[in-house]
């Protein structure tokens, strides 16, 4: 009997401070999750042989239209920026790499490339027109059949071209990393004609006046923006407001006059 009742004591003992444990405490109030620091610094993803918008000059600097305005945009952000030559063609994996945190070198919006990039508002409009030599007989698109076409490989151009009737006509469509590197083809007669943006176009053909001609045609119109990766919303919008400010208060309108002797901000 004594032994049964020590049991039941030690039984009820037991429930007691089970019952005790189970009992919930007042919970604690979640603090709220930090915001996310801004960054103190951005590294610029470009091709820095795509003049005028990002290129090195004689002094192995890089400079450029599009270069220019990062600075000036990071300048009102704050924070410091870094400009990373990277292989265009590889851009998409660089930025979500995180190997750069921005692409910001005549990077036109497209909607397959929404898919990976998320894009600031168009800040320029750009051709991609096609440019042959002075004494070429092309005059128009139809005309490149049979021929022997260069474009920068990874670039907006490919797509243009693609899309366009011409392509199944055209002989080869020869891709190159760059696109001085094609025009220098063209000149020594390997190339019959190139497709590229207007704004690196018309900047090498006004340098080499009677050597190159641009046709009327081109392969349709495009826009260009500021990529980051999709999900760093947060500096998005943070190049945006400094872009607004930008053209707002005339320092984008300058900064082109500079490069191309005319304002061209969209």
């Amino acid at each position: 009997m004594k032994r049964l009742t020590t049991i039941l004591m030690m039984s009820l003992t037991a429930g007691a401070l089970l019952s005790g444990c189970g009992r919930s405490e007042p919970e604690l109030a979640a603090s709220p999750a930090a915001a996310p620091a801004a960054p103190s610094r951005i590294v610029v993803g470009l091709d820095d042989n795509f003049p005028p918008m990002g290129f090195r000059n004689e002094k192995n600097e890089l400079v450029g239209f599009d270069i220019d305005l990062a600075r000036e945009a990071a300048k009102r952000l704050g924070i410091e920026v870094e400009f990373k030559p990277i292989d265009w063609s590889a851009k998409e994996a660089e930025l979500n790499g995180k190997r750069v945190d921005a692409l910001w070198n005549g990077l036109t919006i497209t909607e397959q490339r929404r898919q990976n990039i998320g894009f600031t508002a168009p800040y320029m409009e750009n051709h991609q027109i096609i440019v042959v030599n002075a004494d070429s007989p092309i005059q128009a698109k139809a005309e490149l059949a049979g021929r022997v076409v260069g474009i920068q490989d990874g670039s907006s151009a490919v797509d243009a071209v693609l899309k366009d009737p011409v392509a199944g006509s055209i002989k080869e469509l020869k891709k190159f990393g760059d696109n001085v590197t094609a025009l220098m083809d063209l000149t020594t007669g390997r190339l019959e004609a190139v497709v590229l943006d207007e704004v690196v176009g018309r900047y090498y053909t006004a340098k080499k006046p009677g050597q190159y001609r641009v046709l009327e045609d081109n392969f349709g119109t495009e826009e260009y923006g500021v990529g980051v990766r999709k999900d760093d919303t947060e500096l998005l919008a943070r190049i945006q407001k400094a872009m607004d400010e930008m053209k707002q208060d005339g320092s984008a309108a300058r900064i082109s006059t500079e490069w191309f002797g005319t304002d061209i901000i969209k």
